[in-house]
């Protein structure tokens, strides 16, 4: 796919939430990929109104299957979305998105006009842009200058007049909802685990973390092969015995069956390694520890389905994912009954989630998820993880035996 560069800024409001959230719009974009983003550098604003604000400004480097002037609508559509009012040339704005570079493309139209007519011309532009030296395998390469983001930024650094943006580190006062918690993500090294354990530790939580495989030098990692019925029941007491309790059981390791070498496995191969990890583990995991939990008095069990599990989809991955999703989502329900009402069971229902498999999907998927969300974009790891912790907050307590569908409105039928 062709590479584009974009450059981001932000002068009004929480200007670092709103490049943040910014990333997450277009990471979650079907049919483009954020290859890489700059760090988020501060800089007085220029030629802008008196009393301007400071900006934020960063770059990013992205994959695309839109034309030109395609990507310059959904930019220019994102910017309305955040918020952005145009009263005026470089009027303050809640958020800016301006399409520097599209592979080597020279256009110029009186809409769009690529490469950015003053980018050169603009060092909080090429100081986070020469940061994304080689994050496609090649430099952002102005077309008619011909000239690489460094070799545009040398003038910069050797004048003594200019004034280069600086680096902004964010200081959060870090949230506390769930302290006092400690919780067991299973498949928690990537994805969506990864990104659930990270919620909860941002809110305070303390965390295990589960791998298939041992890793070195995890003080809080208990690696266990799910399949193994054994090794579910040491997960278990061991995930146990290094907080002395836990209050939250987060099931979300699943057999990968759609990349590498499982993606060309037969049928029941497939069948056999999420019957094994995706639903005996989750039952046999939540079963022991949710026992211990009502024993003790308290906690919170989340599995993780499938929102497609009650309506199906067609093809091998459909039969597989909705059978045993759905199996997920039916024995949720009946152990929220069985443990009610020291703890709360609810099943999470992802939707399309941008996973690993969502990276690399076809155009076919991607027009998919256009069509199939109502919110029109790809869910995100962090879109779940938001969901998890919200979940494992006491704040709600009046909720188990739940399924919680993460799928951007899609309603199927």
């Amino acid at each position: 796919m062709p590479t584009a560069y974009i450059a981001l800024g932000s002068n009004l409001g929480d200007r670092h939430a709103t490049l943040d959230a910014a990333v997450r719009r277009l990471r979650a974009e079907p049919g483009l990929r954020v290859a890489a983003v700059s760090r988020y550098y501060e800089t007085a604003p220029v030629d802008c109104p008196p009393g301007a604000a400071d900006y934020l400004n960063a770059a990013a480097a992205v994959e695309t299957d839109r034309l030109p002037h395609d990507l310059l609508k959904l930019l220019l559509h994102i910017e309305q979305q955040f918020g952005r009012v145009r009263t005026g040339t470089n009027s303050p704005r809640t958020l800016d998105l301006d399409l520097l570079l599209y592979d080597d493309c020279v256009i110029d139209t009186p809409d769009l006009v690529v490469p950015h007519p003053r980018m050169h011309e603009r060092a909080f532009v090429l100081v986070p842009l020469a940061e994304l030296h080689g994050s496609v395998g090649r430099d952002a390469v102005h077309p008619v200058l011909g000239k690489t983001a460094h070799e545009l930024l040398e003038p910069f650094l050797t004048s003594a007049t200019g004034t280069l943006p600086r680096m902004y580190i964010e200081k959060r006062k870090a949230s506390d909802e769930l302290t006092g918690l400690c919780a067991l993500v299973t498949g928690s090294t990537s994805g969506i685990g990864s990104c659930i354990a990270s919620a909860l530790e941002d809110r305070g939580a303390e965390v295990v973390r589960h791998g298939r495989r041992e890793r070195i030098g995890s003080e809080r990692f208990v690696s266990a092969d799910l399949a193994d019925p054994a090794a579910c029941d040491r997960l278990a007491a061991d995930a146990w015995a290094t907080f002395d309790g836990l209050d939250v059981l987060v099931c979300n390791a699943g057999a990968d069956t759609l990349t590498g070498d499982a993606a060309g496995w037969t049928f029941d191969q497939k069948l056999d390694a999420l019957l094994a990890v995706d639903l005996k583990a989750t039952m046999r995991l939540a079963r022991d520890i949710g026992g211990r939990m009502k024993a003790r008095g308290r906690g919170v069990i989340l599995t993780v389905g499938w929102d497609q599990a009650e309506t199906g989809m067609e093809g091998d991955s459909g039969q597989l994912f909705a059978a045993v999703k759905g199996a997920v989502t039916c024995f949720t329900r009946s152990l929220a009954l069985t443990l009610a009402p020291e703890v709360r069971v609810n099943c999470l229902a992802p939707g399309w989630i941008r996973t690993a498999w969502g990276e690399t999907a076809s155009p076919a998927w991607q027009e998919r998820v256009r069509r199939e969300t109502p919110l029109g974009v790809w869910g995100l790891a962090d879109d779940v993880a938001a969901a998890a912790a919200w979940l494992a907050n006491p704040a709600a307590g009046y909720l188990t035996g739940q399924t919680i569908r993460v799928n951007g409105g899609a309603v199927r039928g």
